[in-house]
């Protein structure tokens, strides 16, 4: 709202007014304002929470190797996170911009699946919460939306990038001058680095650029319902999602950046995505909204995210790599909620796999992963064979798990933006 209001002041002369169509001035001050609300409205928001006494179900100490208890704790606290990233994004951000309204769109779709799943586990007392199908089905149905509105939007829009020879062997990188609607993806480690899902379609003969984005949709269906899941398991000790979920949008910002500036993008030779700039301003109201949310969030928590955040947190993630033609990028961007996923199904499956045979068996000692390094000997079923039953040795405190995720993120992160020169 304030980028018309200004850009019309703009008109009169009015100092100061041109700032406003720098998006390094939009985006810096987005990430002030989320950083701020979120502070400001969690305090406000703890203290309306613990005065009606509304919290989460007691989480047993008994899991807590060091006897932890944590009960009488607000949940819902995505809430914060999801209001301190809606208002600077209403106020700083083009509204017009397709690509900003299907992230705001995303937002509240998934914060309204969270918020019921939460309203379900605190007010119903179900610890269950919503139907795993009614999840998924959210799910899906925000990745349908996405993907169409992809495929059908004359607005989003790629210049594909490609090398031109000069003299000699000097090998330049433009960008063609026509922006199309394309089903192309930046692919790692490749040295033509354009990744087609039309190609995939070949056997479809005249009908492959339209089973192209067929398959492109069911990608984004499955990227946005992966990470989503994914987010809401990583989201099990305190600053835990928060910390891991800023560091990856930091990241998300750098590349959606990069895209949107047609000399950087030459530069790394990738595509560039005309109006992808505004994902910016998104990405950092993000990151100062999970800033600010650290401040209560971080151990010993003063408030849960929930499902309300969690949730929404892991679509947002996968709405922005998928804009921006990075959606494979995502499986090392989001390694850690990648490895908490793939920890459970491993659980689950070869517990089901034992148990037809006869035998107790796991391969950790508990899931999702972070789980596993709290764990005493002590703690172990004695009936039971553990694959990794050994590993760690002891347990580890919650704080130092939280923080080695944090660092193993970070590095995932830049492992992820050096793919754009290791080919």
């Amino acid at each position: 709202m304030l980028f018309y209001l200004f850009r019309f002041l703009e008109q009169f002369g009015v100092p100061g007014s041109a700032m406003w169509s720098f998006i390094s001035f939009r985006a810096l001050l987005s990430l002030i304002l989320a950083l701020v609300i979120s502070a400001w409205f969690g305090e406000y928001f703890i203290k309306w929470m613990k005065r009606r006494r509304i919290s989460e179900t007691q989480r047993d100490a008994k899991i807590d190797p060091f006897g932890v208890e944590k009960h009488n704790v607000p949940s819902m606290g995505g809430i914060i996170i999801l209001v301190a990233i809606l208002v600077p994004c209403l106020l700083l951000g083009r509204l017009r911009n397709i690509y900003m309204i299907l992230m705001l769109v995303t937002t509240v779709w998934l914060g309204l699946l969270g918020f019921l799943d939460d309203y379900i586990k605190i007010f119903r007392r179900n610890k269950d919460g919503l139907a795993g199908k009614y999840k998924i089905a959210g799910q899906v149905i925000i990745g349908l939306f996405v993907g169409l509105t992809l495929y059908l939007s004359p607005d989003a829009t790629i210049r594909e990038n490609i090398e031109r020879q000069r003299t000699g062997n000097v090998t330049e990188i433009v960008h063609k001058s026509e922006a199309v609607k394309s089903t192309k993806t930046t692919i790692p480690f490749v040295k033509n680095n354009n990744f087609d899902y039309a190609d995939v379609m070949g056997f479809c003969g005249e009908h492959k650029t339209e089973a192209g984005w067929i398959l492109f949709v069911i990608v984004t269906i499955f990227v946005i319902t992966a990470v989503s899941n994914g987010a809401n398991l990583n989201d099990g000790m305190d600053g835990m999602t928060a910390g891991n979920s800023a560091i990856i949008c930091i990241a998300l910002g750098v590349l959606a950046y990069v895209s949107s500036h047609i000399e950087f993008a030459s530069y790394l030779n990738i595509m560039y995505v005309p109006g992808s700039q505004e994902l910016v301003i998104f990405c950092c109201a993000m990151v100062g909204a999970l800033i600010g949310f650290l401040w209560y969030n971080a151990y010993p928590a003063q408030i849960f995210m929930g499902d309300t955040g969690s949730l929404a947190i892991g679509g947002i993630i996968a709405v922005l790599a998928i804009i921006i033609h990075k959606e494979l990028l995502i499986p090392i961007l989001c390694g850690i909620f990648l490895i908490e996923s793939l920890s459970v199904i491993m659980q689950v499956e070869f517990f089901k796999w034992g148990k037809r045979k006869g035998r107790k068996q796991r391969i950790f000692k508990r899931t999702p992963i972070h789980d596993n390094f709290r764990v005493l000997p002590s703690q172990l079923d004695p009936e039971c064979r553990y694959v990794f039953g050994s590993w760690p040795r002891g347990a580890w405190h919650e704080s130092k798990i939280t923080v080695r995720f944090w660092i193993t993120t970070i590095l995932l992160a830049a492992l992820t933006i050096i793919t754009l020169k290791i080919r």
